[in-house]
């Protein structure tokens, strides 16, 4: 159990992308907080539970199925297959179609989160076109992570995200969408 009194863990993460406007990757960021399965490599899904679509109150549900094969020990190597589902439910806290950006809070969860609250942001780069996706969070600390660790499982998720979007926009472009 953490104790009462501990810092925060407070981090950030950006990833630019140069292939798309700041009004092209917004859309992908909109459209994660109930897809967001379709976006992070480690979400299997994520829907909306209840509230209205892109305003402020929706609460999202996310899960991740992961399997853990565990042997006895004995000489014949019997082994047991363990499913656990993770789960946590989110809360739209703002959005901001004009300045692009969001922040949402988890609510419940079974993995540990006491106080979470994240924003994301679409930001133009001034030289060279593009933009910066930056992503931040505020937390209390989790039992069983670390502050870097939490860092960069966020930080993977967002290059991952990036990664995507420029997928995404490429095949629009190749069917003649964009």
């Amino acid at each position: 159990m953490e104790e009462e009194g501990q810092p925060k863990w407070e981090g950030k993460t950006s990833v630019e992308i140069a292939s798309l406007k700041p009004e092209q990757a917004w859309p992908c960021i909109e459209d994660s907080f109930c897809n967001l399965h379709k976006w992070f490599p480690s979400i299997d899904t994520c829907y909306q539970v209840e509230g209205e679509p892109g305003k402020p109150g929706l609460i999202r549900y996310c899960a991740s199925t992961t399997q853990t094969i565990s042997s006895d020990g004995t000489d014949d190597q019997k082994s047991t297959t363990t499913t656990t589902i993770k789960w946590v439910k989110e809360k739209l806290l703002m959005i901001d179609p004009i300045q692009r950006c969001l922040s949402y809070e988890v609510i419940d969860s079974n993995i540990g989160f006491k106080s979470y609250v994240a924003t994301s942001k679409v930001l133009p780069i001034i030289n060279g076109g593009g933009c910066k996706i930056e992503w931040s969070f505020v937390a209390d600390p989790i039992e069983g992570w670390s502050r870097e660790g939490l860092a960069s499982y966020i930080d993977h998720c967002v290059q991952f995200m990036a990664k995507k979007m420029e997928q995404e926009h490429v095949l629009l472009q190749t069917s003649g969408s964009v």
